[in-house]
């Protein structure tokens, strides 16, 4: 394994931290009292985002989580993500590269027309609009993606779509544009072949959105909507890729996402520890500094060993992936998704418990983070999934023939 980064990397890195410290943190409060001030119905992007979207651009900070447009490996991106992660409800849009729109950024990049490219890649890439994600279902175990019941339906130059979808992130935001869509085309085919990715335009006759989900009562600004499609009709050319190509699109969308996700993670779990250094040592209980209780220092060290475990698996990965792509890496991406959310989930926890009552009010950014990153234990399939999925190939190496 190589951590070293390429002098181009190097100064990004740099650039991305000094946006954050002298930006994006400041930017928090102004952030939040304008969502407050417009409610958690309301899903427009507070301005200040815009502001520091456009200042991103004239530090050359902007989608950088694309190799073929930033020239950086995955390995170099992830530190870039780590910082991000520290406000991850800002940073990542801020530079154009917050989920879902990286993912489906980079399924248009490998796998779209040069007329989905020109209608919806370049105007993603460029800020312009947002974009959804629709592949879970309220009426099935989403986690096995063939229980996806959701109907693509060949007719003519059209494909007509009828079913129900929810935690489509991003929906509810007023610039999404487009959504991709993960359903059945075919259900004569095998179990892996039945499925396809389609683009779907939010003003489609037949897309209702239904409700904005909130996440332990959190409204996310982008929204997670779920969204009810009736005989919804799009041009057969908004097929991506083939018929049957769905299953195939998710893996090789989601090997560097999980790298993104998780460095995120890891940037939220390094906040969490400084918050928690600062509290424990400005606080007196039974007559000596927080700092100075040995079961604090516990928490702390514990946190500290953690995270940096939890980075250099992620960064091994990152890594691998650069070396041999996304399916040689499948353990090792499967493992961190488990991994980081597990990791930073704690260390949010200990921090929450050494604040007090602080820890989960909002005066503080760690009830909000918990809330996000208990989230992510299940988004992009549970970590049951996952796991599973890592004692499949481990056993596979003692399986006879």
């Amino acid at each position: 394994m190589d951590f070293d980064h390429s002098a181009k990397a190097q100064d990004l890195i740099g650039r991305m931290q000094d946006f954050m410290d002298t930006r994006i943190l400041p930017a928090e409060k102004e952030y939040e009292d304008y969502r407050n001030t417009m409610g958690p119905g309301d899903h427009t992007l507070p301005p200040v985002v815009e502001e520091l979207k456009a200042e991103a651009r004239e530090r050359g900070l902007w989608n950088l989580f694309l190799p073929d447009v930033s020239g950086l490996k995955n390995v170099e991106y992830a530190a870039i993500a780590e910082i991000t992660g520290w406000a991850s409800h800002i940073a990542p849009e801020a530079i154009n590269c917050d989920a879902p729109n990286t993912g489906n950024m980079e399924v248009l990049h490998m796998f779209g027309t040069a007329e989905q490219k020109s209608q919806w890649l370049e105007p993603l890439m460029e800020g312009q609009i947002r974009s959804a994600f629709a592949m879970t279902e309220p009426d099935v175990a989403s986690s096995d993606a063939t229980n996806i019941g959701t109907s693509i339906t060949r007719d003519g130059d059209d494909y007509v779509i009828n079913g129900r979808k929810w935690w489509t992130t991003g929906i509810n935001d007023p610039r999404c544009k487009i959504m991709i869509l993960m359903g059945k085309s075919d259900t004569s085919e095998s179990v892996h072949r039945q499925q396809s990715m389609i683009l779907v335009p939010t003003d489609t006759p037949g897309v209702e959105i239904v409700r904005a989900l909130p996440v332990f009562g959190y409204h996310d600004q982008h929204g997670h909507g779920e969204v009810q499609f009736t005989d919804v009709r799009v041009p057969a050319s908004n097929l991506i890729a083939n018929e049957g190509d769905g299953f195939m699109i998710a893996q090789a969308r989601l090997g560097p996402g999980r790298i993104h996700h998780c460095m995120r993670a890891i940037g939220a779990a390094e906040r969490a520890l400084k918050l928690m250094c600062e509290r424990a040592v400005s606080r007196v209980a039974f007559g000596q500094e927080l700092a100075k209780q040995g079961v604090v220092r516990e928490q702390i060290a514990e946190s500290r060993m953690e995270i940096d475990q939890a980075r250099l698996m992620v960064l091994k990965t990152a890594d691998l992936i650069d070396k041999v792509g996304a399916k040689g890496a499948r353990s090792e991406i499967a493992a961190i998704k488990v991994i980081a959310p597990r990791v930073a989930l704690r260390v949010v926890d200990r921090a929450i418990q050494v604040h007090g009552g602080a820890g989960v009010s909002e005066d503080f950014p760690l009830a909000r983070m918990y809330a996000g990153l208990r989230t992510l234990r299940i988004a992009d399939g549970p970590d049951e999934v996952h796991v599973r999925s890592v004692a499949r190939q481990e056993l596979g190496k003692y399986t006879r023939a």
